[in-house]
């Protein structure tokens, strides 16, 4: 449907509210208060110098896999798709070699 911009607007439809009474009706709305718990709030805060030596970090190590390479310039394992070069028989990934 196509809309033509240039014709006037219907004003007919609009309630004349005064501005006062628009100023009231705002007014008169209430916002919403959030309850928000201070000790959940601190929980996902981590503060600089905090003692974690109670923390345990459990993470699963893979070998090396025949088709991986540990790149000589950042020490990362790629698949063998990322080689880009080799300098003195080290392997250099593509980040690398750019």
């Amino acid at each position: 449907m196509a809309t033509d911009y240039d014709t006037p607007r219907k004003t007919d439809d609009l309630d004349e509210d005064s501005i006062e009474e628009l100023k009231a009706s705002r007014s008169d709305k209430k916002t919403a208060v959030i309850d928000i718990d201070e000790s959940d709030a601190a929980e996902g805060l981590e503060l600089p110098g905090a003692d974690l030596s109670g923390e345990e970090l459990v993470v699963r190590v893979l070998p090396r896999q025949q088709d991986e390479f540990t790149c000589m310039s950042c020490f990362l394992v790629h698949h063998r798709s990322q080689l880009a070069a080799e300098k003195n028989g080290q392997p250099i990934c593509r980040d690398c070699a750019a």
